[in-house]
């Protein structure tokens, strides 16, 4: 799925990284627990987290993800943001709940990143 067509899905706000929202994801993974997203995610996916911090774009980065949604309508600081376009990583902001993202992400054909 393409980043383009997340973003219209979630109905969400381009943070930054416009250029890259032509890039596909094929996983979803959903947490506030950087060391789950760390242990879990096998593939390369896009992150929805309700947790605003520089962990989060850190932790993207090491597992290959190009894109992270924050959910219930956070918003990620300007160091935050900027980290973000320094690694390349899209940014996308959604009013929606995360049980609700992901839902509508699964919905839509976007499979779970996240196994035991």
């Amino acid at each position: 799925m393409k980043i383009s067509e997340i973003k219209s899905i979630l109905n969400a706000d381009l943070i930054c990284g416009e250029e890259f929202l032509s890039n596909e994801v094929f996983t979803a993974c959903g947490s506030d627990m950087m060391s789950d997203v760390l242990a879990y995610v096998k593939e390369q996916a896009v992150l929805l987290s309700g947790l605003v911090n520089p962990q989060v774009v850190r932790t993207a980065e090491m597992m290959d993800m190009k894109c992270i949604v924050f959910v219930r309508g956070k918003h990620p600081d300007a160091d935050i943001i900027d980290l973000a376009i320094e690694r390349d990583i899209v940014l996308l902001r959604t009013q929606f709940e995360m049980f609700t993202s992901c839902g509508l992400l699964y919905k839509n054909g976007l499979k779970g990143g996240c196994g035991v």
